[in-house]
């Protein structure tokens, strides 16, 4: 099993102790995940790059919180949706450097 997997299997195992599933469409899920990256760039809004040296200062563990329910969406949708992630992204990047 890779990382991945085991990462995988512990979102849907959060998801499933929930019964949460009955409300994961792609869509919703893809939703979340846009919601959650908004999250993320609330670090960064308004801030210089020195002002945001000192915010990392006090809030790195509140970005890293905010980078895990980014995550967590990616792999729950990557799931559902039948794609395998680390073939998935070794193609991107191969892509990429071409």
């Amino acid at each position: 099993m890779t990382d991945i997997e085991a990462l995988i299997g512990k979102a849907n195992k959060f998801r499933d102790d929930r019964n949460w599933r009955q409300f994961h469409n792609p869509k919703d899920v893809a939703l979340s995940l846009v919601l959650e990256a908004a999250e993320v760039l609330e670090h960064f809004q308004w801030k210089s790059p020195d002002e945001f040296t000192a915010h990392m200062k006090t809030h790195k563990a509140d970005l890293a919180k905010e980078l895990c329910d980014v995550l967590s969406w990616v792999l729950i949708l990557s799931h559902d949706l039948g794609i395998d992630l680390r073939t998935a992204y070794d193609e991107k990047l191969a892509q990429d450097e071409k």
